[in-house]
């Protein structure tokens, strides 16, 4: 017996098909930016959309650890102003052994966020 052809388009894999519908909500800049985009590229917003998904790069956002360490430094900043004032007062070479302390302080903390 002869197999007709049913006609009509290929059945998709699952992967393929597009069953998930995701709301957005906009400010009207973000929309009319959207809008405009997707006119000058000549594809939908939808496609816009998916294909700014997939070719994102997302940072992640700061660890407590390191908002710990950021917190240091900023103390240790105050400390540099409190070293700069008595250098002033009193002249760099009285303060100099504490500089280099607060200094090397600083650059561990710094190696150990990068």
């Amino acid at each position: 017996m002869v197999q007709f052809n049913k006609g009509g388009r290929p059945r998709k894999l699952d992967g393929e098909k597009m069953k998930y519908k995701v709301t957005v909500k906009m400010s009207t800049v973000e929309y009319y930016c959207l809008i405009g985009k997707s006119k000058e590229a000549g594809i939908s917003q939808s496609e816009l959309i998916r294909r700014s998904i997939m070719n994102a790069t997302v940072v992640q956002r700061l660890t407590p650890e390191l908002n710990a360490e950021i917190r240091k430094l900023s103390g240790m900043a105050n400390n540099l102003n409190q070293i700069a004032r008595k250098a002033n007062a009193l002249g760099y070479d009285h303060i100099r052994s504490e500089y280099l302390f607060l200094a090397r302080k600083i650059d561990r903390i710094i190696n150990k966020m990068l």
